[in-house]
């Protein structure tokens, strides 16, 4: 009776981390390299994830109409950008989902974040990683070899603490 108690409450369990899982609506998982692309700024610059491979990455999918990206982006911007952008082997880059450039400029300077924002404008890159019609925030987190260490979805403290840490110690490697 107790291994069918071990048994029952197991399933209960792990069940319910694979229900939150898939209520995450990823395409990718933890250990997956992640899938490359190519994204323009607004200024124009072209950035392909590949030629990053080496340093940490961080992908934020964000948008200007995402009441809970204007909630964590400050976070990410004094407690991750600020603290690591002159860190050759570090990059961080926001990708703005389905809007023009003009619009994810003023995004940024309303936000005040001063990491770069790309676009996204049909949300091929996001459904590289996500379900397309799958909300966000999002954070992506790459590590030096291209694979994905750590994946969010929306902003919790907590969660996001665990990131800031997890950034720093890959950095400190």
């Amino acid at each position: 009776m107790k291994k069918l108690w071990l048994l029952l409450a197991f399933i209960l369990v792990f069940g319910t981390m694979q229900a939150q899982d898939a209520d995450k609506q990823y395409k990718v998982k933890v250990g997956d390299m992640a899938p490359d692309f190519e994204m323009s700024l607004p200024s124009g610059e072209i950035v392909k994830l590949s030629s990053l491979r080496g340093k940490v990455v961080m992908l934020q999918f964000t948008a200007s109409w995402c009441g809970v990206c204007r909630k964590e982006m400050p976070h990410i911007e004094s407690q991750i950008w600020q603290k690591h952008k002159n860190n050759p082997n570090f990059a961080l880059y926001g990708i703005d989902r389905e809007e023009p450039a003009e619009t994810v400029i003023k995004f940024a300077e309303t936000t005040k974040v001063t990491y770069p924002i790309g676009l996204d404008p049909k949300a091929d890159i996001f459904a590289l990683y996500a379900d397309r019609k799958a909300g966000i925030t999002r954070n992506i987190i790459i590590d030096k070899y291209g694979k994905i260490v750590k994946l969010t979805r929306l902003f919790e403290m907590e969660e996001f603490n665990e990131m800031v840490k997890l950034i720093d110690g890959l950095l400190a490697e």
